[in-house]
C-alpha cells in the first residue's frame, strides 16, 4: 500500500472514531434530558394537565418529560427503587411513610402538587349537623385513609380523636352522639349510602365518581389546615437524587400558572393544586 494510501485511510479511520466517539456522547446528553416520571391510570382531564407540564418542560428546560402509568398503589415507588423511572406522583405523606418503612426505602417529596379534600355524603340528611345520634357512618378500612375519614369527622365536629396519623375509632376521645364508625372496603364506601343503615359514608373523590356521585353533594368537605397538609400529593424522588437540578426543573414544570387553571377548569374543586399553600 502506498504511503499516500495509509495516510488516506488513517484520516478515515480517525474521522469514524470520531463521529462514534461524538455520536455516543450525544446520545448520552440527550438520555440525561429525559425524564420518566409514573403516574397513575386517569382520565383525558388528567392526561391534559401531564401533556401540558411536558410541553412546558420541553419549551422551558429542554427536558422530555415521558409519563409512565401504572393500574395500582403498589407499583410507583417500586419502579421508583428500581430506577425504572425517575420520579412518581401519586401519594400524599402518609402513604409514603408507611411504605417506606415497610419496603425499607429511602424516597423523599420534592415539590407539592395537588390535593384531593375528601368529602362526607349522605343520600339521607343535607347537612352534617343533622346526622342523628347513634347514626353509623361508613370510612375506609385502610390504615391511610381511615385515619384521614376519622380526623374528617373530627374535623366536621362530629367527634374528638387523640393526635395521631394512624387513628381508628378506638382513638375517638369524644363522641356526643354516640356515632359508630364502621371501616369498610374502600370500593365500598360509596355503595354503603344506599345501605339504610349507614347514615353517611367518608368516600374517597376516585370511588365517588366512579360511582356517578356529585362532589357538590357531598355534606362536609376536608379543609386545609395543619393535619391535612400531610394528605397533599407530590412529586416523589429517591433520596439520592432530590437535588438534582434536572428534577427540580422537572417540578417547576408542573407549578405552574397552567397547571392551576386546568385542575380548576377540570375538576371544578374535587383536586386543588397546593404547592403555594403555605405550611
Amino acid at each position: 500500500m502506498s504511503a499516500k494510501k495509509t495516510i488516506i485511510g488513517i484520516v478515515a479511520a480517525a474521522a469514524i472514531v470520531g463521529i462514534g466517539y461524538f455520536s455516543f456522547f450525544n446520545h448520552g446528553s440527550q438520555d440525561d434530558k429525559v425524564v420518566k416520571i409514573g403516574v397513575m391510570n386517569g382520565d383525558k382531564s388528567e392526561d391534559q394537565i401531564w401533556s401540558e407540564a411536558a410541553k412546558t418542560a420541553k419549551d422551558k428546560y429542554g427536558i422530555t418529560l415521558k409519563t409512565v402509568k401504572f393500574s395500582d398503589y403498589s407499583q410507583p415507588n417500586k419502579a421508583l427503587s428500581n430506577h425504572d423511572i425517575d420520579l412518581n406522583a401519586f401519594q400524599n405523606y402518609p402513604f409514603l411513610e408507611n411504605w417506606n418503612k415497610a419496603n425499607k426505602t429511602d424516597i423523599v417529596s420534592i415539590g407539592d402538587t395537588w390535593t384531593t379534600p375528601l368529602r362526607v355524603y349522605s343520600d339521607k340528611y343535607k347537612s352534617i349537623k343533622d346526622i342523628p345520634d347513634g347514626s353509623q357512618i361508613a370510612v375506609a378500612n385502610d390504615v391511610t385513609n381511615e385515619n384521614r375519614g376519622i380526623h374528617l369527622l373530627a374535623e366536621a365536629g362530629l367527634i374528638k380523636v387523640k393526635d395521631t396519623n394512624k387513628a381508628t375509632p378506638n382513638d375517638i376521645t369524644s363522641n356526643p352522639k354516640n356515632l359508630k364508625i364502621v371501616p369498610v372496603d374502600a370500593s365500598q364506601t360509596a355503595t354503603s349510602l344506599k345501605d339504610p343503615k349507614f347514615a353517611g359514608a367518608v368516600i374517597n373523590t376516585n370511588f365517588a365518581k366512579s360511582a356517578g356521585i356529585d362532589f357538590n353533594s357531598a355534606i362536609y368537605v376536608e379543609g386545609l389546615n395543619k393535619n391535612t397538609t400531610q394528605f397533599f400529593n407530590f412529586v416523589a424522588a429517591n433520596k439520592s437524587d432530590k437535588d438534582k437540578k434536572i428534577y427540580k426543573d422537572v417540578v417547576k414544570s408542573i407549578q405552574t400558572a397552567k397547571t392551576k387553571e386546568l385542575v380548576k377548569k377540570n375538576y371544578d374543586g374535587a383536586e386543588i393544586t397546593v404547592w403555594d399553600y403555605k405550611k
